[in-house]
Parts: structure tokens; sequence; C-alpha cells
């Protein structure tokens, strides 16, 4: 079985907005390092969408970017990609598979099913994994930045609280902080 590794930039104030880290080929290095160990990609139906709508351009060579940028896509592109939707049925981007039925039936399937593991980037998803206690690691690029907006992590709050052990923590040049946690299972 695969673990199920959640992923995602996060400022400081916790915000989740992807407009908001810093977006350099460092960074886009440390994802394509997280996506290049793990299976599978696992998105809700916004996020893949809004990927979508950019990074098959980019793996074509259509859009203008840098080396580092045009590598994630590219690889993006050959990685299975699941969806969770309720709203929607034909994912047409290559590699793409609709996760349907029970949410905790049909991840633990792709889990099991995903040796290398699942990365999960999808904040909202995120959140439901997590009270289904899915999630067996959390990677954030934390970035040096205070928004005073969200999206945030469990805006709608969770039921207790999530124990976590730090793995690493690597600093970046771009002043954003590399975080690793594992989960603490009693």
């Amino acid at each position: 079985m695969g673990l199920l590794t959640f992923g995602l930039n996060v400022t400081l104030d916790g915000c989740v907005d992807h407009r908001e880290g810093v977006a350099d080929d460092e960074t886009h290095a440390f994802f394509t390092r997280l996506m290049d160990e793990g299976g599978a990609m696992l998105w809700g139906r916004v996020t893949y969408e809004m990927m979508e709508s950019y990074w098959p351009a980019v793996a074509r060579g259509d859009v203008e970017a840098p080396p580092a940028v045009r590598e994630w896509a590219v690889q993006l592109e050959a990685k299975p990609k699941y969806v969770v939707s309720s709203t929607r049925t034909d994912f047409p981007w290559t590699n793409s598979h609709h996760l349907a039925g029970d949410l905790r039936t049909s991840v633990q399937q792709l889990k099991d099913a995903t040796p290398a593991g699942v990365l999960l980037g999808s904040g909202k998803l995120a959140t439901a994994l997590d009270r289904l206690d899915l999630i067996d690691e959390y990677r954030f690029l934390v970035h040096p930045r205070i928004t005073g907006h969200g999206p945030t992590l469990h805006a709608g709050g969770r039921t207790g609280t999530r124990a976590l052990e730090l793995v690493s923590a690597t600093p970046l040049r771009n002043g954003a902080i590399a975080t690793h946690y594992r989960r603490v299972r009693h």
C-alpha cells in the first residue's frame, strides 16, 4: 500500500491560494521531486480544472515557460491523475481518471493499488480526506508571506487535533521552507 501525501504551497498565515507563493525554478523543482516520488496525483474537480487549463499547453510547447516549468508540465502530462468529482465524469487530459463512489473506499483502493504513493494537491479534498483519516504525510512549502486572506487550510474546521512528527525542514534560497511531516498513529 502506498502513502497518501498532501503537498501544497502555504503562506505563513495559512493561505493556500496558488497565486500567493513564490513561483520560481526552486519551488517548481521541489514539486517536480514530489511528483516524481509518487505514483499518481489526486485532485478535486476545481484543482483539476485549474491545472487542465494551463499545464497541457505548457507541455505541448504552446506556452513560453522556463526549463524547470516545462519539465514539470511534461512530467505531469505523463503522471496518472485521479479526480474526485460528483459533478463531472469526463476528464480528457492525458492519463486522467475519475474516482467515483464512496470517497473513503475509492481513495483507499487507489492507495492500495499505488505502491509508490499518491500525491494529493487539493485543499478542500484534503480536508475531507483528513477527516476520513486517510492522509499519511504532509509536504508543505511554507512561503515567507502574510496575505491576510484565504482560502486557508481547514477553513471549515476539523474535529480534534492531528498530531504530526517532523521528518524534515529544509530552507530554500528564496526564503520558503520545505516541510515534511508524518502522521503520528496511536
